[in-house]
C-alpha cells in the first residue's frame, strides 16, 4: 500500500499542466508525480527537472536515455521506475533486440561501444557506495563529450531520486506500466511486489 497516496491528476492546475509531458512519455501521468503534488512546488520542480534531463540534445538519445534509467533503476532495485522505464524506452523506439538483451550489453552486437560505456557507468554511479572509477571515466571520455556525459549523469541523478522515492513510498503502479513491466520484464521475474 502506497506510504502517501496520490492526488487527483487535476487536484493542482499548475502542476497538471506541467505533467502532462508524461502523456507523450508513459501515456498518463505517474502515480509519483500525482503524490508529489501534495507539496505543488517540489512536483513542479521536478517535472521541469525531469524535461531538462530527459530533452534529446543529440548523440544520447531519448531511447538511450530510458534504457540508462531502466539500468539504473535495476541496480536499485525500484520496481516502480523499472516499468515506467522499459515502457518508455519502447515508447521511444529502443530497439526490440536492446529490450531483449539489456543484460547482455556487454558482448550483445545490438549495442555499441558508447552505449556499453554508458550503461556501465549507469550500474557504477547507481550502487551504494558509488562505484565509478577511472576506467569507467576513461572508458565515457573515449566515447562521449563533456556535454553528453553530463546528459547520461542528469539521467543516472534524476533516477537516483525517483528510485528512492517510489521504493520509499511504495508508490502504487499504473495499469499501463504494470502491463509494461510483465510484457517486457516478467520472463526475467519481474513482479509489481509492494507497488501493487
Amino acid at each position: 500500500m502506497a506510504f502517501v497516496p496520490p492526488l487527483t491528476a487535476d487536484a493542482n492546475p499548475d502542476v497538471a499542466e506541467l505533467a502532462r509531458f508524461f502523456n507523450e512519455t508513459l501515456g498518463f501521468c505517474p502515480n509519483s508525480v500525482l503524490t508529489m503534488s501534495h507539496r505543488p512546488a517540489i512536483a513542479k520542480a521536478f517535472i521541469q527537472l525531469n524535461m531538462a534531463v530527459m530533452e534529446n540534445n543529440g548523440r544520447v538519445t531519448s531511447a538511450l536515455k530510458r534504457l540508462l534509467a531502466y539500468v539504473s533503476s535495476y541496480a536499485t532495485g525500484c520496481r516502480y521506475c523499472q516499468a515506467h522505464t522499459i515502457r518508455a524506452a519502447e515508447r521511444y523506439g529502443a530497439p526490440d533486440e536492446q529490450l531483449a538483451n539489456i543484460w547482455q550489453f556487454r558482448t550483445h552486437p545490438a549495442f555499441s561501444a558508447a552505449e556499453r560505456a554508458a550503461l556501465e557507468l549507469a550500474i557504477a554511479a547507481s550502487q551504494v557506495p558509488n562505484a565509478v572509477d577511472e576506467a569507467i571515466q576513461n572508458q565515457m571520455r573515449q566515447h562521449w563529450d563533456h556535454g553528453e556525459i553530463v546528459e547520461v549523469m542528469g539521467v543516472i541523478a534524476l533516477f537516483g531520486y525517483l528510485n528512492r522515492w517510489n521504493d520509499s513510498m511504495a508508490t502504487s503502479l499504473e495499469e499501463g506500466a504494470i502491463a509494461s513491466g510483465e510484457a517486457l520484464l516478467g520472463a526475467k521475474g519481474w513482479t509489481p511486489g509492494k507497488h501493487q
